[in-house]
């Protein structure tokens, strides 16, 4: 058996992150009920986690809101750009590191741009706090894009290039 390449890395990676975030999305949403809370409504999970219920209408951090079916349809075709451009990268990736990473970045966008396709709006569960201090609410989609950029910074600042592959 043959050693998994870094494409093989970054596709589970991708294939990972798209079905967890989507699982847990359907089973917060219709199985427990979560499509139903009312705004502001939360369930105190951790001391620094709450569970609540947020559409998100915007990319990260709810940047660019979009409510009129144009600028949701223009987020979706950006979406879809960057996965492309992101799995041409992955295609050609060498180091399992970077692949990974971009892996989990593809991934992650997936799931936000079906909850696009589906809802029009991205749903958000986990609400990040520190005592009173309320971060953001993201989703498992979010967590794994957030990861995936870890991962190339990490490729980034420590990856070593093979002896003799020095530019010219």
């Amino acid at each position: 058996m043959k050693p998994l390449s870094a494409r093989d890395w970054g596709l589970f990676g991708a294939i990972a992150a798209l079905a967890l975030d989507q699982l847990s999305k359907a089973v917060l949403l219709y199985g427990f009920g979560f499509a139903q809370m009312a705004p502001g409504d939360r369930i105190i999970a951790l001391p620094f986690l709450d569970l609540v219920m947020a559409w998100n209408r915007g990319i990260s951090f709810s940047l660019f809101w979009a409510r009129e079916w144009f600028s949701v349809l223009l987020l979706i075709a950006f979406s879809a750009a960057v996965v492309i451009v992101l799995a041409i990268w992955l295609w050609n990736a060498t180091r399992r590191v970077l692949a990974l990473g971009l892996g989990l970045i593809i991934g992650g966008a997936l799931g936000n741009l079906v909850d696009r396709v589906i809802y029009g709006r991205v749903a958000d569960f986990f609400d990040l706090h520190l005592g009173e201090r309320h971060f953001f609410a993201c989703n498992v989609a979010d967590v794994a894009i957030t990861c995936g950029v870890v991962l190339l910074l990490c490729d980034i600042l420590f990856a070593r290039e093979p002896a003799g592959a020095a530019a010219s």
